[in-house]
């Protein structure tokens, strides 16, 4: 363990450093980049070690792992990054922080309404696919949906989040994430609340700092490939790294 403890602190300088990196290319400051480490497959204990090495975000695919890890890192803010699903959203929102994959739709308003249940509001990013290949809503459709979430207790959009096709180059990227930033700004009069951009992961992170992302979703880049050989999709179709 005490290999993959070198291994993980010298991996998180230089994610940290490459996102400094694109920040200052874009006249941006660093700070305004969440890094959310995308722990899926990996076991608790390097979790408990980023944690320990400065990591105050972490991002999950899958409800049973979230509520699994989450004690790894109590002090943690925790991501749920996943495809919400209806049958498992009662226990997203018992254990997340914070919600990538918000989508109008049965499984939001399980989520909004066990929310409601404990008291609590959770924020939530609006899924939106530009490619027509993911789970999530057309541009067009966009505001529609911010709308429909807006009338759900429980419930509150900060912000939007896209998955590009899986890029060969991390270039191949940049008009999608640009694309999602002018509809965020484009969105922002009406709504002003939705400040947050969700996207890039390790391949393509770069490139959504300096096209202005606020959370970008690392995991194969801290912690090595995971131990399936999963592609760049979950297989619940979620946002995964």
């Amino acid at each position: 363990m005490t290999d993959r403890r070198a291994s993980l602190r010298e991996n998180l300088a230089a994610v940290r450093s490459a996102l400094d990196g694109a920040a200052a290319r874009s006249g941006r400051d660093p700070v305004d980049v969440t890094l959310v480490a995308i722990c899926k497959e990996q076991p608790a204990e390097l979790v408990s070690i980023l944690a320990e090495l400065g990591v105050d975000d972490f991002g999950e695919n899958y409800s049973q792992e979230l509520a699994a890890k989450r004690g790894a890192a109590p002090g943690a803010r925790w991501h749920f990054v996943g495809r919400l699903q209806s049958h498992t959203a009662h226990r997203v929102a018992e254990h997340a922080d914070l919600v990538h994959s918000a989508v109008p739709g049965r499984a939001l308003e399980r989520l909004a309404a066990r929310a409601t249940s404990k008291g609590a509001t959770i924020p939530v990013l609006l899924q939106v696919d530009e490619s027509g290949r993911h789970q999530g809503v057309a541009p067009s459709d966009a505001e529609a949906a911010v709308r429909a979430i807006a009338e759900l207790e429980g419930v509150d959009a900060i912000g939007l989040m896209t998955l590009p096709p899986a890029p060969h180059e991390p270039e191949e990227s940049r008009p999608y994430f640009a694309r999602l930033r002018e509809l965020r700004d484009d969105l922002g009069g009406a709504f002003p609340e939705l400040r947050e951009l969700s996207m890039g992961m390790s391949l393509d992170c770069e490139i959504a700092v300096e096209e202005g992302a606020t959370m970008v979703r690392v995991g194969t880049a801290l912690f090595g490939p995971r131990p399936s050989s999963a592609g760049p999709l979950a297989p619940n179709g979620g946002p995964s790294d």
